[in-house]
């Protein structure tokens, strides 16, 4: 009986792509489902990182350093989640439903920090 995750044989391609994989896995020091602390619904969360990544890949930025599909352990049972770095974090927040407090005060802030710095 054969291992699900085994190969017989490595592609130098593969080895590669899955260590730049990891590579950029180091800085994905959030998930997506840390939002719900936040206050956001899992359809939220889905909705806001859909855009998240549509934005990013609009502006030139290479999703796949920024964002990584995942499964996480919660209260009720295994999620599929998100790791995003700092700035697919923003940006999922950012683009999260605007009726909630905690994503108005965060646009707010960015708004306010930007035009501190531009002055």
């Amino acid at each position: 009986m054969k291992l699900i995750i085994y190969t017989e044989r490595y592609h130098v391609s593969h080895a590669v792509h899955n260590f730049m994989d990891f590579y950029y896995s180091i800085n994905m020091t959030y998930l997506a489902s840390d939002l719900l602390d936040k206050g956001l619904s899992p359809e939220q969360i889905t909705d806001a990182v859909e855009v998240a990544i549509k934005i990013a890949n609009s502006s030139g930025i290479e999703a796949h350093k920024h964002f990584m599909p995942v499964y996480s352990g919660r209260e009720q049972g295994v999620i599929k989640d998100c790791k995003l770095s700092h700035l697919a974090y923003n940006l999922v927040l950012m683009n999260a439903d605007a009726t909630l407090h905690a994503v108005g005060e965060f646009q707010v802030n960015v708004l306010k920090s930007f035009l501190n710095n531009s002055l």
